[in-house]
């Protein structure tokens, strides 16, 4: 007898360490086998193997990309969607498969898939309901029936404090966007011709960019049900699809192809000279003699030093630099830690991360002491000299004492302290920054209350003087 190969599959398993194995790594009675072969199938026959990119899963199927002869990628468990997401509205002549299982979609990944429905991405998920965490040993997943007994509910799952099995299709339903959603089961033959046509239906619509498309499967998992196979399929059948029952819960696959309401663009020079600012900001100019910089202020919040931040940011802006501006704080509205790192590059900037810092700024000892050794040679500290130097900056790093708190205070404004330190980047700081653009950054983020910007400017060019004698 001859073997039929199908398109969109890998003749062998090369997994299974044998150079001819037509092995999987499936158990006996599995239903994962089944279903890779309808994708396999439907990708053959609507002939998009090579424009087609499916999601592995963490789970027992986490090694599809050994059976599916198409792009393969493994996402974080229970992001597929989230990651798929990225692939389908940067690839938008892709076809994109997110197959995952009842654990890895509906437990850690139930955020990612509602939110991914919702705003109706352009992808088809399989989704493998077997009512059990399969790879793990068999533990009670979020849809293992109620009284039935698992690994971590040996008495049975009890909905008093186990909560009801989840109804996937039924919570995708109660959103707008999806346009196909369906329910289906590969317990037997005449189930399995179901599933297949409603894959294909979900990879059709995928071809013809219609939006987001949901099948459930419901699948044997003979092992962690310790079942025969014969006796699983019977489960799946008469008790798991009397909770999850079979059926087409929306189908608007042959209406148009919706398409988003168009947006109005809006420049870069249009949104920086919006009304919270008093300035007009050009587009960034690359200028590949401006070297990345890499900066991190920090302190309490109250004290200001998001803010100082942004003048920095904004100045950068000004002198048409590209620049970064990433925020870290607490839960608290004052006295909590806060931070930010800033980036300004004469070219476009990949990361807002500062880990490697050309300049620091620190308002208190606890922000001094978790960030001078992220310093690097060559770099300068900026730390007010009310804080203890219990710990030293790495070599070759500048140390500026700055009083920053008491000059502040000095000048009846004691708010105000993290203009002096801007005041001191402006006088001592290896910023390639204009004096008149920082000025100009400060003045302007007072916009709606120009009586301290005013004051600020007083405090900043009174500082300078003082600093510099």
């Amino acid at each position: 007898m001859n073997r039929i190969k199908t398109t969109g599959m890998y003749e062998l398993f090369p997994r299974s360490g044998c150079a001819d194995s037509r092995s999987t790594h499936y158990c006996a009675g599995c239903g994962h086998g089944i279903v890779h072969k309808l994708i396999a199938e439907a990708l053959a026959e609507l002939q998009i193997q090579n424009e087609t990119i499916i999601f592995n899963p963490v789970g027992c199927s986490v090694f599809g990309y050994y059976y599916w002869d198409a792009g393969n990628i493994s996402a974080a468990h229970g992001r597929s969607p989230s990651a798929a997401t990225g692939i389908a509205r940067t690839l938008k002549d892709r076809v994109i498969i997110c197959y995952q299982g009842d654990g890895d979609l509906a437990a850690i990944g139930l955020n990612s898939t509602l939110q991914a429905a919702n705003r109706g991405e352009h992808i088809a998920v399989i989704f493998i309901n077997n009512a059990t965490y399969g790879m793990t040993g068999g533990q009670m997943a979020p849809t293992t029936l109620g009284g039935m007994k698992t690994l971590t509910s040996p008495f049975g799952r009890d909905p008093l404090t186990d909560g009801y099995p989840l109804h996937v299709c039924e919570l995708i339903n109660q959103l707008a966007a999806p346009v196909y959603i369906e329910r289906v089961s590969v317990a037997d033959t005449k189930r399995i011709f179901k599933a297949r046509n409603a894959v294909f239906k979900a990879l059709r619509i995928q071809k013809e960019g219609k939006g987001y498309a949901f099948v459930e499967i419901i699948a044997p998992c003979p092992t962690s049900l310790k079942l025969s196979p014969l006796e699983c399929a019977r489960f799946c059948a008469n008790e798991m699809e009397a909770e999850f029952p079979l059926g087409c819960l929306r189908d608007k696959s042959d209406q148009p192809i919706a398409e988003a309401v168009p947006h109005q663009h809006v420049s870069a020079e249009e949104f920086f000279s919006k009304p919270d600012y008093d300035f007009e900001i050009l587009a960034p100019v690359v200028d590949h003699a401006c070297k990345e910089s890499s900066m991190r202020f920090a302190g309490f919040g109250g004290q200001g030093v998001l803010t100082l931040g942004l003048w920095l940011a904004g100045a950068a802006r000004i002198d048409r630099r590209f620049t970064t501006w990433y925020p870290s704080y607490g839960p608290e509205q004052r006295g909590g830690a806060a931070s930010c790192s800033v980036v300004i590059s004469g070219h476009e900037i990949g990361s807002p991360a500062a880990d490697s810092l050309d300049l620091f700024v620190a308002m208190n000892q606890v922000a001094y002491q978790r960030f001078v050794c992220d310093v690097k040679s060559g770099g300068t500290v900026f730390v007010d000299e009310t804080v203890p130097l219990d710990k030293k900056p790495p070599t070759d790093v500048k140390l500026v004492r700055v009083p920053a708190i008491k000059l502040a205070a000095e000048f009846d404004s004691p708010q105000s302290a993290n203009t002096v330190m801007l005041a001191a980047i402006a006088t001592v700081g290896n910023v390639t920054l204009r004096r008149e653009s920082l000025l100009k950054s400060l003045e302007g983020s007072f916009r709606k209350k120009p009586g301290q910007a005013a004051a600020n400017r007083d405090v900043f060019i009174r500082a300078e003087q003082r600093l510099k004698s």
